[in-house]
């Protein structure tokens, strides 16, 4: 079962990214590799990146991740932890998705709003997915190690779930690009949150 829940969170990485990039200041609320890039490409100079939201993400990610360490300390069940901290993260989706209805994305302010909480909440579920350390599912946000497996190790080592893993991000981030390109950051925050609650029910019934 947890596999199939952490490729599902692979997807809603895929759609949240898709809609920071494309509608919060060219940002990732979920790879921070990309963002350490992105700082570096801004302070040279580079008029279509931000200087201060990928900082911005980088910190809140870190926090969310703390927090999740943090809370490992008294909770020894990681399969609880990880069930308490989905439930978290898609509520954090959901506040989200009001500051969209009610504010947009347009604004400096809503802006750093949104990935503030998206970032503290990919933050949270990184961290709980690493401590469950299911084989080739340990991070369900950078996928470069689980590339350079694929292609490294021989075929009978290679496994469906890197496949999968890399075709689940491409999934997410594509269909996060067209409905936020075609509907707007409403829908995209609306199909995370819908993902992260299935996650969390399911999760819990096998607690």
């Amino acid at each position: 079962m947890l596999p199939a829940l952490l490729v599902v969170l692979t997807v809603t990485t895929g759609l949240v990214d898709a809609l920071s990039f494309l509608g919060l200041s060219r940002v990732f609320v979920a790879n921070m590799t990309g963002n350490v890039a992105f700082l570096g490409f801004a302070l040279a100079g580079d008029p279509q990146l931000s200087v201060w939201a990928p900082p911005l993400a980088v910190a809140v990610f870190t926090a969310g991740a703390w927090s999740t360490g943090r809370l490992a300390r008294w909770m020894p069940d990681a399969r609880r932890e990880f069930t308490i901290l989905t439930a978290a993260h898609a509520l954090l989706v959901a506040v989200a998705l009001v500051v969209a209805l009610l504010a947009g994305h347009r604004t400096v302010g809503v802006r750093a709003a949104l990935i503030a909480l998206l970032g503290y909440g990919m933050g949270l579920q990184n961290a709980a997915a690493r401590r469950l350390a299911v084989p080739d599912l340990v991070t369900i946000t950078v996928l470069t190690s689980t590339l350079t497996r694929l292609a490294a190790d021989p075929p009978e080592r290679a496994g469906l779930r890197r496949s999968v893993s890399i075709a689940a991000l491409f999934t997410g981030a594509l269909a996060g690009a067209a409905l936020f390109l075609n509907l707007g950051a409403v829908p995209v925050l609306a199909l995370a949150v819908a993902l992260l609650t299935v996650v969390t029910f399911a999760s819990r019934s096998r607690s």
